[in-house]
């Protein structure tokens, strides 16, 4: 019986990096709700990003939530946020009372479409925040998108949840906006089964959005809150996994590009198949290698991988086409929702031998032959 190829995984180190952390937090009896693993989690990232604040949270949603309170976004503000997202990205904007507006995505990117983001910021001037999203370790056009922002005096968030390790001109992607946030939910490129990162060079900022996420709760021997708070700390222990998971990222990097080139390599006779963009500004980390089809149906290639228990998934279903969202307005083409039509992410699991990815591609090869 073939074992199932999986999307992507968590992948523990080899060296057992996270079990020596693990073990002091339990050593220590730290094991909740915070401790060393934490802040020297926090210190890592920041270290590796080069940004010079962070805070360790239950969720990369939980960090998009709290970068929109600490840029003053409440009710009925206005934020721009990328259509072709995960809905993670646009639901704190519903949290806060703000109104959200969508905007879509460009072929050079997949990310958000500057004109398109400029085109909403003359219709609302007024908006407090933007959230730019980078696509499956993919950059967005981020020169064009903080100077429109800096043009318009509104707040740049970065939804980076799926790019830890891309860089844009060298930088790090997450740390050009005012805020940043990463993931490391287990299907993350590292992972501490759940938790997310909100990273900052705004000390003040980010030291409030600490006192928001454990409970607001105020400097007295009594427990006294004077605003609202969150639980939304990471524990000790979670952040033991991802102090050993940052050791071995680069590793990650490495294999998701390497299947990347694989993919790329593999199919390149096939007209039908077209890959993710590759800008020579951008180092992406490919964390999903995703293909998009000119004429053959997506579900048609995913059904007929599913039989071969080698799982895919579409594109994500741009906001604007979501029922929940649907009302909200909406600015761009046809970019987005093409891309959801045409796309599938292919299996992009770190734990791939090439046996894996060679079954992966000779079951693609078939089908494709098979449609002419």
């Amino acid at each position: 019986m073939k074992h199932r190829i999986l999307l992507s995984s968590p992948h523990m180190s080899e060296e057992g990096y996270e079990k020596e952390f693990i073990n002091e937090a339990f050593d220590t009896n730290w094991i909740a709700p915070l401790g060393e693993n934490v802040d020297r989690f926090e210190q890592e990232l920041t270290e590796y990003v080069d940004i010079k604040y962070a805070a360790a949270l239950s969720s990369g949603t939980a960090a998009i939530h709290l970068a929109l309170k600490a840029a003053n976004v409440g009710e009925g503000d206005i934020v721009i946020c990328q259509s072709l997202t995960f809905s993670a990205t646009a639901n704190p904007i519903i949290y806060q009372g703000a109104i959200p507006v969508f905007v879509d995505s460009d072929y050079e990117t997949w990310n958000m479409n500057p004109e398109a983001l400029e085109e909403a910021l003359k219709k609302y001037p007024e908006a407090k925040a933007v959230i730019v999203v980078h696509l499956y370790g993919l950059s967005a056009q981020l020169d064009e998108i903080t100077s429109i922002c800096n043009r318009y005096n509104v707040v740049l968030i970065e939804d980076a949840a799926e790019s830890l390790g891309t860089t844009y001109k060298g930088q790090a992607t997450g740390t050009f906006g005012k805020y940043g946030i990463y993931s490391f939910n287990g299907n993350k490129i590292i992972t501490t089964s759940s938790g997310g990162m909100l990273v900052s060079n705004d000390e003040k900022r980010i030291e409030k959005v600490k006192f928001w996420a454990t409970q607001s709760r105020d400097k007295f021997r009594h427990y006294q809150h004077s605003e609202l708070g969150f639980n939304y700390r990471m524990s000790n222990v979670l952040a033991g996994i991802g102090r050993g998971q940052l050791k071995i990222l680069d590793d990650r990097i490495q294999k998701k590009r390497y299947i990347n080139s694989f993919y790329k390599k593999e199919l390149s006779e096939f007209s039908e198949i077209s890959f993710m963009p590759e800008n020579n500004w951008s180092n992406p980390n490919f964390w999903l290698s995703v293909i998009t089809l000119k004429t053959l149906s997506s579900n048609y290639l995913m059904d007929e991988l599913e039989k071969q228990e080698i799982e895919t998934r579409p594109i994500w279903k741009p906001m604007h086409l979501q029922p929940f969202f649907k009302d909200y307005d909406y600015i761009g083409g046809k970019v987005s929702e093409k891309l959801f039509t045409k796309g599938v992410c292919l299996p992009s699991d770190t734990k791939m031998t090439d046996e894996d990815l060679f079954r992966v591609v000779r079951e693609i090869k078939r089908v494709m032959i098979s449609c002419g």
